[in-house]
């Protein structure tokens, strides 16, 4: 189930808000300008899901302007698991948006933005878009497991900038059932 918690970037322990329901996530992440969407599931490999999510993938390309997409999986048994996870744990910037479609698993997408921290975890059947310069960061657990559609503008622009503020790392991480 996607879970959102809102702090204060001065106050990881206490939440100042917490839901489940995706309607209230959809409209606390709005004003910061990330869009997030519930799409129906459909049970699908990860080689069939470009095809299963075609009419939806197509509008997001015609609205955002995406010119290339790919999907991603990650296992436990990933050989670079750890080194993929610690790429993403900092807090960075991209110069387009980060658009990822979870069609299974899950993993804990953090916003900072306007002095608070947005703590997203996104799971199946959710749309995640964060805008370009956004700082964020990514954690998708020590026993990684999902499938992600993603979208580029360019996808061989897509780098992170590092800001070089630890703040990610005063801030909850994703461990899987914990949640």
């Amino acid at each position: 189930m996607s879970q959102l918690a809102i702090y204060h970037e001065a106050d990881p322990g206490t939440p100042l808000e917490t839901t489940d329901d995706p309607l209230q996530i959809a409209a606390a992440l709005a004003p910061i300008g990330v869009r997030f969407e519930r799409w129906p599931v459909q049970d699908c490999a990860a080689d069939d899901a470009l095809g299963v999510y075609a009419e939806e993938i197509a509008r997001l390309k015609k609205s955002g302007g995406y010119q290339s997409v790919d999907v991603i999986a990650m296992a436990p048994d990933h050989p670079d698991r750890a080194a993929l996870r610690q790429k993403f744990l900092s807090e960075h910037r991209h110069a387009e948006d980060e658009v990822r479609f979870f069609v299974e698993g899950e993993g804990l997408f953090t916003l900072h933005e306007d002095g608070r921290v947005f703590n997203l975890l996104c799971t199946r059947g959710d749309l995640i878009a964060v805008p370009a310069n956004m700082r964020h960061w990514f954690d998708m657990g020590a026993e990684p497991r999902f499938t992600a559609i993603r979208l580029f503008v360019n996808p061989d622009g897509w780098v992170a900038h590092m800001t070089g503020d630890a703040i990610a790392d005063r801030f909850p991480r994703f461990e899987k059932g914990a949640a």
